[in-house]
């Protein structure tokens, strides 16, 4: 039996348009859901093994890409939303009625991510966003309370939707958090 991955690439991973313009994500409340308007297209959008990451039910991988902090904004019910935890590296706001993570942000400006917030591209109300293109911290899934015996299958499926296993971030990423640590330690 085929592990659920993700409900929006269990089915096959969707392109996007190329040419998404934002739009805007909502929470799961049928009663005044929090919406967030994002500006412009994702980046980096993967499936995501960790277990901070927010996951629709049944999932096993969440799918979070990045967007510029500027291009978030709480457009309605913000009052509902709450950091899930204050001492994470990614401050993580959730809905506090239905505990959909609406976006995660990073406020320690030394941190090669700063200045990009982590969403959940399927909880825009309109389709048509950059599709995922890698899995990262696959093997966290395990902490998550998968067997270790379905890893190999979990990573084959994933090679199979496109998406390349890792058990860190992609190559380009993890390229980009060492030349930003390599210019903090040459500044310094």
């Amino acid at each position: 039996m085929a592990v659920k991955i993700h409900p929006s690439v269990d089915g096959g991973v969707k392109q996007g348009s190329g040419s998404f313009a934002g739009g805007t994500l909502v929470c799961k409340c049928k009663d005044k859901p929090v919406k967030v308007s994002v500006t412009g297209d994702v980046a980096h959008n993967h499936a995501c093994g960790c277990t901070q990451c927010w996951k629709p039910e049944g999932a096993t991988f969440s799918v979070v890409a990045v967007v510029p902090r500027d291009n978030v904004k709480v457009i309605e019910n913000g009052d509902k939303l709450k950091v899930v935890n204050a001492s994470a590296t990614i401050q993580r706001y959730a809905c506090t009625v239905c505990g959909t993570h609406m976006y995660g942000r990073i406020e320690n400006k030394a941190h090669p991510f700063y200045g990009l917030d982590f969403i959940h591209p399927e909880l825009f109300a309109e389709g048509g966003w950059a599709a995922p293109g890698f899995a990262a911290f696959v093997s966290s899934v395990i902490e998550s309370g998968v067997n270790p015996s379905e890893m190999a299958g979990i990573r084959s499926q994933l090679k199979q939707l496109g998406l390349e296993p890792y058990d860190c971030l992609s190559p380009p990423l993890m390229d980009a958090i060492a030349t930003h640590v390599a210019k903090s330690k040459a500044a310094a």
